[in-house]
């Protein structure tokens, strides 16, 4: 049965590549797939026990930061002998095999498609498959956001708004979609919003500060809330005593991750607007900017009342993780 798998897998590889007529150079046809929707392999009778129980707990688990539930990723499920042709180029594939193999979990680049991630996730038992998902999850969700961010970055690129002066002023370089506007633009603040309509809005706000604003430790997360509470106070157009705010009982959440080669603290949340009935999610990033003894501060927010915010996020988060510090 282990034979017979790695033949199948081979075979599905290699049928899906097209190779030019006198050349050597493997050419892959194009992925496809909306943003953050993973494709699982996996047979029907696995789909609908306890593997796939599992599957649906980690990858579909809510996002955090969110004001209402929306899950991390979409999903639809592929039979695995169905798994062929345009199905399989989709960007992102979990892989599930169960049979007489080693447990274990690989990650696969351009395996059926260019670009595509593919996770592989192989076992005995459903119990094996289980716990390879439960140990590499956090691997697997990194690899595939990857992915994600690359293409949304790649799209963006399409089209994408003059950001010169901005970036002149504060030593960086961003891309943003042409879809945006300068809304305000200060010798240490830049504003950058797009309408959604009317009324809902995607911000985002680029500013630095001095390396000690933000300690180490455990009192980094109240260091830039506190930050972010002053700069939307001082700096966000609004009327008298109305401005955003984030507090402690939104209690959002702290990570750790790398921005053009440098450290960065990484804050979601949701923010509220005092004086008036607005909320939303936000997105925080704090770049570690030791050659010039400063963070630089990447903060997005999401005003879209009745809608799903998870992609609008999800665009801050690409946008800003193509910042580069000149």
């Amino acid at each position: 049965m282990r034979a017979l798998y790695s033949v199948l897998f081979c075979v599905l590889l290699l049928a899906c590549r097209e190779k030019k007529e006198g050349d050597n150079q493997i050419y892959l046809p194009a992925s496809n797939g909306n943003l953050n929707n993973i494709s699982v392999v996996v047979d029907n009778v696995l789909w609908e026990d306890s593997v796939g129980e599992s599957i649906r707990d980690i990858f579909a688990a809510p996002l955090n930061g969110l004001p209402n539930p929306e899950p991390m990723f979409d999903m639809r499920q592929i039979p695995t002998q169905v798994f062929d042709g345009f199905a399989a180029r989709s960007r992102i594939v979990l892989k599930i095999e169960k049979g007489n193999v080693e447990a274990t979990t690989k990650i696969v680049n351009n395996a059926f498609a260019k670009p595509q991630t593919v996770a592989v996730v192989t076992g005995k038992t459903n119990k094996d498959i289980i716990t390879q998902l439960e140990e590499n999850k956090d691997k697997i969700i990194d690899a595939f956001t990857k992915e994600e961010v690359n293409e949304k970055q790649r799209r963006i690129k399409l089209s994408l708004l003059d950001i010169k002066a901005m970036g002149n002023k504060l030593g960086f370089s961003v891309q943003i979609p042409s879809a945006y506007k300068i809304g305000k633009a200060d010798d240490d603040f830049f504003w950058i919003r797009k309408s959604l309509s009317q009324t809902k809005t995607i911000d985002l706000m680029i500013y630095e500060v001095p390396m000690e604003t933000i300690s180490k430790g455990d009192s980094t997360i109240v260091d830039i809330v506190r930050m972010r509470n002053a700069i939307t106070k001082t700096k966000i157009p609004s009327d008298d005593d109305i401005y955003m705010a984030v507090e402690d009982a939104y209690a959002p959440s702290m990570f750790t991750t790398i921005i053009d080669n440098k450290p960065a603290y990484e804050v979601r949340g949701i923010w509220d607007m005092k004086g008036a009935t607005m909320a939303g999610p936000f997105i925080t990033y704090a770049i570690e900017d030791k050659i010039n003894n400063r963070y630089l501060i990447a903060d997005g927010y999401v005003y879209a009342p009745s809608l799903e915010k998870r992609d609008y996020i999800f665009e801050l988060e690409a946008m800003i993780k193509s910042i580069i510090i000149k």
